[in-house]
C-alpha cells in the first residue's frame, strides 16, 4: 500500500449530505475484485448522463477538478452498503483524501486499508475548506498527516484528530496483509515449536 505522508493538491467541494456507496460506485461495476478500473465509474450516475455523455455540472467533470486529489464532502459521507470497490473507486480516480463532518464507520475504517486518508472536522471546519475549495484548481491544500493539519490555499491551518494506529499504518503504507508480514519471524517461530511439540499434526 502506499505511503501517506504529505499530500498538496486540488481539493474538489461537494456539499452533498448522505454520499452513500451506492453513488459512489453504484452496483452495476460490482462484477469484479480488482482494486484498478474502477475510477473511470467512480460517481457514475452524477458524472454521466443516460447516453455516457459527461454532465458538465458535475463537480469531477469540471477542468478544475477533473485532477483533485482531496474531496471537501458533506455530512454522512460512505453510508450504505459496506462494499470495499467505494475507496477502491475513489483511490482508483486519483483521490487520497476525504474531508468530512462524519463518515460511516464501516467505510471510514476501509478508506484506511486502501492508503486513503479521512478526515473528520466540525461543519464549521469544513465550511472553511470548502470555501477554499471552491476557488477552483489555483487554490491548493496542503494535507499534512504526521502534523494532522490541512493548510488552505491562504495559508488557514485547521488541525485534525486521528487514531494512532491508524496514522502509523498511512504514515508506513501498512495494510492488513502488511502488518500481518510484520509478524512473519514470530509466525514461523511458533509454526517449528508447534511442530516440535506436535510431530504427528
Amino acid at each position: 500500500m502506499e505511503k501517506f505522508e504529505k499530500l498538496t493538491g486540488i481539493a474538489a467541494p461537494m456539499p452533498l449530505i448522505n454520499v452513500d456507496t451506492d453513488m459512489i460506485i453504484p452496483k452495476l461495476f460490482l462484477k469484479t475484485i480488482k482494486r484498478s478500473g474502477l475510477g473511470k465509474n467512480l460517481f457514475d450516475e452524477m458524472r454521466f448522463d443516460d447516453d455516457g455523455h459527461e454532465i458538465p455540472d458535475f463537480v469531477l467533470n469540471k477542468p478544475q477538478y477533473r485532477e483533485a486529489e482531496i474531496l471537501v464532502a458533506g455530512d454522512n459521507f460512505g453510508c450504505g452498503s459496506s462494499r470495499e470497490h467505494a475507496p477502491w473507486a475513489i483511490k482508483d480516480f486519483g483521490i487520497r483524501c476525504v474531508i468530512a463532518p462524519s463518515f460511516a464507520d464501516i467505510f471510514y475504517n476501509n478508506c484506511f486499508k486502501n492508503g486513503i486518508l479521512p478526515i473528520a472536522l466540525p461543519q464549521e471546519r469544513v465550511d472553511v475548506l470548502m470555501k477554499d475549495a471552491q476557488k477552483g484548481s489555483n487554490a491548493r491544500m496542503i494535507v499534512d498527516l504526521e502534523a494532522q493539519t490541512v493548510t488552505t490555499s491562504d495559508g488557514e491551518i485547521v488541525a485534525f484528530e486521528i487514531d494512532a494506529f491508524k496514522k502509523h499504518c498511512l504514515l508506513e503504507g501498512l495494510d492488513d496483509i502488511a502488518l500481518t508480514l510484520e509478524k512473519g519471524p514470530a509466525i514461523d517461530s511458533f509454526e517449528e515449536k508447534a511442530g516440535a511439540a506436535r510431530p504427528w499434526v
